[in-house]
């Protein structure tokens, strides 16, 4: 049977049973039990998060936050959906192989091949009516790119605490991963209503893999808000000091309008004294873009991406869920904060302050469904 191997073992994160076991151990121990706006962790209901997918000594601290929160108590499936960084593609693609390598232990972590055939031979509808269908990804291509594989070590930690040590793994939950291309907002909608009755159901998980802003001449992204804050927020920022749900619709507004107006800095640009600082404008429109976010509509993430070009990474993977879980939230009538995500952490790799600086942000947030 074709596995998965994990081949940024060693290199992202650490390699082997003990070592990993003992990162895993450190990152998720940092993050405290009980969090505003979310509780006791873990969150009852969490079935959703978001989570970063850099190397563990960049973003693991982040990604501990949302594996921190996430509700694995009822689960029977785990959905990962994940962005292409060295593949194009313009749909979705589902795996080959039947099973996941970790490090973690010997075992592998089994998928859920029986849905992944049925999903395959499922074309998704566009709101023009025409169709749209899921793609295979090659073992090599799943192998090179890292934004699924990056999660896998937090899920295996997770099921071998509920589980025991000694379990098998094909008694765990099987995964469904799955990799995204470069959609269009018809492409995220379709996929999004096609998978909005596994998103509803409870006994599913869905993990979206993503980074925020890439800022830096080596990212091809230099935007600058010369309106920001400043000073700005001193980073990492917890859910106290994050956007949530309930912001009155006027007040994202507001947000995005704020962040509208920037412009491209070139290299030989400097920033002059008592304007924001680069990173206090990174700040400015990864807030702007996770209020988006928060509002729960797919639209309104779409107008902020097009207004700022923010280079989320995971842009796409989060519009699918987003699409979701609109649907979700239309098709069972919900008016309440169910189904929106609620951002826990955000962090950055370093603070930019020159053009010839670069950085790359992190989040991490949750849904209750």
């Amino acid at each position: 049977m074709a596995c998965r191997q994990a081949d940024h073992a060693g290199s992202w994160y650490r390699k082997g049973p003990d070592r990993l076991n003992d990162q895993l151990r450190g990152l998720m121990g940092a993050v405290p039990r009980e969090m505003d706006h979310a509780g006791e962790l873990p969150v009852p209901g969490a079935r959703v998060i978001i989570a970063p997918h850099a190397g563990y000594s960049y973003s693991g601290p982040c990604a501990a936050y949302a594996y921190s929160a996430l509700d694995l108590s009822n689960a029977k499936r785990i959905f990962i959906l994940g962005p292409s960084h060295h593949h194009y593609l313009s749909t979705l693609a589902l795996p080959v192989t039947v099973e996941y390598q970790t490090t973690l232990d010997s075992s592998h972590l089994p998928l859920d091949t029986e849905l992944i055939s049925k999903l395959r031979n499922s074309p998704a509808t566009k709101p023009d009516g025409s169709k749209v269908e899921f793609t295979s990804m090659s073992k090599p291509v799943d192998e090179a790119e890292h934004s699924i594989e990056m999660q896998l070590p937090f899920i295996h930690y997770l099921l071998r605490k509920q589980f025991g040590d000694d379990a098998p793994t094909d008694k765990y939950p099987p995964l469904v991963p799955i990799m995204v291309g470069n959609t269009s907002p018809g492409t995220e909608r379709a996929f999004g209503a096609l998978l909005a009755p596994y998103v509803a159901d409870p006994s599913n998980i869905f993990i979206i893999s993503s980074d925020f802003c890439h800022w830096g001449t080596r990212f091809r992204y230099t935007y600058y808000v010369p309106q920001a804050p400043t000073p700005g927020p001193e980073l990492p920022l917890s859910s106290d000091a994050l956007p949530q749900p309930g912001m009155d619709i006027k007040h994202v507004l507001d947000c995005l309008d704020s962040v509208s107006d920037g412009f491209d800095l070139s290299r030989r640009d400097r920033i002059s004294n008592g304007k924001p600082a680069i990173h206090e404008s990174i700040s400015s429109f990864d807030i702007a873009t996770m209020a988006a976010i928060t509002s729960g509509s797919h639209d309104l993430f779409l107008d902020v991406l097009n207004r700022t070009a923010n280079t989320v990474c995971g842009r796409h993977p989060i519009g699918v869920i987003m699409a979701a879980l609109e649907a979700v939230r239309a098709s069972q009538s919900i008016e309440d904060e169910r189904g929106r995500f609620r951002f826990l952490r955000y962090e950055r790799s370093s603070d930019a302050e020159d053009v010839s600086d670069s950085s790359v942000s992190y989040v991490s947030a949750f849904s209750v469904l």
